[in-house]
């Protein structure tokens, strides 16, 4: 399989980072739906929109991820539309009905993302109760054995701890899937990872060295493996792509000079206990500095950073280690997920043929 593109989907005010810097995005529909239609012009396979309820680090306005995937669909062809819920604050069955009208408009297009934490805020404003982590992925395995159950079978019974299905069904049911819409999550902890191996088709990581990617993929494949089970990998990115290397980087020290230290802080003091409340002290955010909170999903760790051909060759490293997919989030989505689009995907592309050609020679 050649690796994939996504990019996340500014659905919510303030950018890709926790940053003071000027950002050539916007976050409303309008701008959305021609940025979807740029995306799948230029490459791009997957469009992943965040899930946010309040005002929080920069997100003062938010559309609603599974509304805005739904309206996404009527503008757009090819592109796959993830959105991402939240057990706790959705039921299953109700998102399987939504999943399965949002998959019947786009023709088979439709994505899960579920969201196992991010906020406490977002659920004691709600008057939700917010689970210990290791629970809140149990919630969440439940979550996705009812929505596979309630999308593939006409009279679906399940008796879980968290959730009750008497006979339950969609109609219609999902289009063009084997058998269901893909389910994607992320999470770097152990909960997490043994999670992902048993019900989930993509595992999201964090940001992360080459090393740390491999050592992941590694782990998850091998528990998937003992569950008689295969997990595509997605690795969070964010990326910056300039002439020059030394402009690139230059860009990346003044988004962390006018990093908003107080929302920065802020956001990391929120989710600090995400890994620290784990049985071993794992889990996302866990080992982030500063730095790797002003792009809040340790996007700047991966190294995205530089000329096209540094970047695209990067990205094959990691493809290389078992990386399925890169998920972008850029500084100026309105010049910067185009360019890379016209500029970087082809070269990664090229690279894949290239070592097609070579693999081949080799086993004549």
């Amino acid at each position: 399989m050649d690796i994939k593109f996504a990019y996340w989907v500014p659905n919510v005010s303030g950018g890709l980072v926790v940053s003071k810097i000027p950002q050539r995005t916007d976050w409303t529909f309008d701008y959305n739906a021609k940025l979807a239609q740029t995306a799948e012009q230029v490459g791009f396979d997957y469009a992943l929109a965040q899930a946010r309820f309040i005002a929080s680090y920069g997100a003062e306005y938010q559309l609603e991820a599974l509304s805005t995937v739904a309206a996404l669909a009527p503008v757009t062809e090819r592109l796959k539309l993830i959105a991402a819920v939240h057990p706790g604050l959705w039921h299953p069955g109700v998102v399987a009905k939504m999943g399965s009208t949002i998959d019947f408009i786009s023709q088979g297009r439709f994505c899960l993302n579920v969201v196992s934490g991010w906020f406490k805020g977002e659920f004691t404003i709600y008057g939700e109760p917010w689970l210990d982590h290791d629970e809140r992925y149990r919630r969440s395995e439940e979550f996705i054995r009812v929505l596979k159950g309630m999308w593939t079978e006409d009279d679906f019974h399940f008796r879980g701890d968290f959730y009750r299905i008497n006979g339950g069904w969609v109609k219609p049911k999902p289009i063009n899937h084997n058998p269901h819409p893909e389910i994607f999550q992320g999470g770097n902890s152990k909960a997490a990872r043994r999670m992902a191996s048993r019900v989930s088709d993509w595992y999201f990581m964090n940001g992360n060295t080459i090393e740390g990617v491999q050592e992941q993929i590694q782990e998850v494949s091998a528990l998937a493996r003992q569950e008689g089970r295969k997990v595509k990998f997605g690795l969070n990115a964010f990326i910056l792509v300039r002439d020059t290397e030394a402009e690139a980087h230059a860009v990346l020290r003044e988004i962390i000079a006018q990093a908003d230290k107080e929302a920065v802080q802020g956001f990391g003091e929120a989710v600090k206990h995400a890994g620290a409340s784990t049985r071993e002290r794992q889990g996302m955010w866990a080992n982030s500095n500063f730095e790797d909170l002003i792009q809040y999903n340790d996007g700047f760790r991966t190294g995205l950073i530089g000329t096209a051909e540094q970047v695209a060759s990067r990205i094959r490293q990691y493809y290389e280690v078992g990386v399925d997919l890169i998920l972008g989030g850029f500084l100026h989505y309105s010049d910067d997920l185009a360019a890379f689009g016209r500029e970087v995907i082809p070269l990664v592309r090229k690279i894949e043929a290239r070592r097609r050609t070579t693999e081949e020679l080799v086993n004549v």
